[in-house]
């Protein structure tokens, strides 16, 4: 990759804000993009060329990316479609709506931007589209369907599209990552507040004994939860490698669940991934 300029969204804060720094110290021009425009005004006094790109607003997608490509003399070498967010609760509580919104910013957004990313890197003849996907992308876990759901969603989109850029000088990666520090659970909150009415599920005891606890109580880390610069590190290898692999997988859960699902009975996954 001899063009060094990426697009990264959701830079706002953990992951995304990491990276940015990370591959920016690295020598790359970065276009750290966030969803709101108080925060592309505090990464554009870090430094960053940070235009406005909101998933579920298509306008802001084209402006954000023209803004891009204006800058770069309509080139781009990589884009890192990374933001998204979680809505907590149990299927059955999830609003339809609720669901509607989740896919427009963590599905439908980013295969908005990448289709039109996808001519830019056709016509300049190289190209690395990178998609952030989860543990979660391939297993799944309690109280998660509408992140669990949207990044099988992920999976499934990035592996086609993977299988139709062969005849392309475009590469298409997958990274899986599993607990990494961020702020995606202080994050979920307030969708779980206008969602969720858990006080009249008939799961109301079991809000209150687990999830409850797992969202507003600041326990520490999770058990091998690694920092973002474990995502800066393999996303350069996904970047900088003249073969790099289709998939990247982060953090010590993530290996293990893609070993279990392959040796354990569906039963007997489902019993381990119960327990949270």
């Amino acid at each position: 990759m001899t063009d060094r300029t990426i697009l990264i969204t959701g830079c706002s804060s953990g992951i995304g804000y990491e990276v940015a720094h990370g591959l920016r110290d690295q020598g790359w021009r970065v276009f750290a993009t966030c969803r709101q425009a108080k925060d592309c005004e505090r990464l554009q006094d870090a430094g960053f060329e940070s235009p406005r790109i909101d998933y579920r607003d298509p306008v802001s997608i084209q402006r954000g990316l023209q803004e891009v490509l204006d800058k770069t003399g309509g080139t781009l070498g990589a884009l890192f479609n990374n933001g998204a967010y979680a809505v907590p609760g149990a299927a059955e509580d999830l609003p339809v709506a609720a669901l509607r919104e989740v896919f427009e910013a963590n599905v439908f957004g980013w295969h908005d931007l990448t289709t039109r990313v996808i001519p830019v890197m056709r016509a300049q003849g190289y190209g690395r589209i990178i998609n952030h996907s989860s543990v979660l992308g391939f297993v799944t876990m309690p109280w998660r369907m509408a992140y669990n759901t949207t990044k099988f969603a992920v999976e499934g989109m990035t592996d086609t599209l993977r299988i139709e850029m062969r005849d392309t000088p475009i590469h298409v990666i997958t990274l899986n990552t599993g607990p990494v520090t961020s702020k995606i659970r202080v994050n979920s909150i307030p969708h779980f507040e206008r969602w969720v009415d858990w006080e009249n599920s008939p799961r109301r005891a079991q809000y209150e004994s687990k999830l409850l606890k797992r969202l507003y109580e600041d326990r520490g880390p999770d058990a091998f939860e690694l920092p973002p610069s474990a995502v800066t590190k393999k996303l350069r290898h996904a970047l900088e490698s003249d073969r790099p692999r289709a998939r990247y997988r982060i953090t010590t859960p993530t290996y293990l669940m893609d070993a279990a699902r392959r040796v354990l009975s569906t039963r007997a996954l489902d019993w381990l991934l119960s327990k949270g």
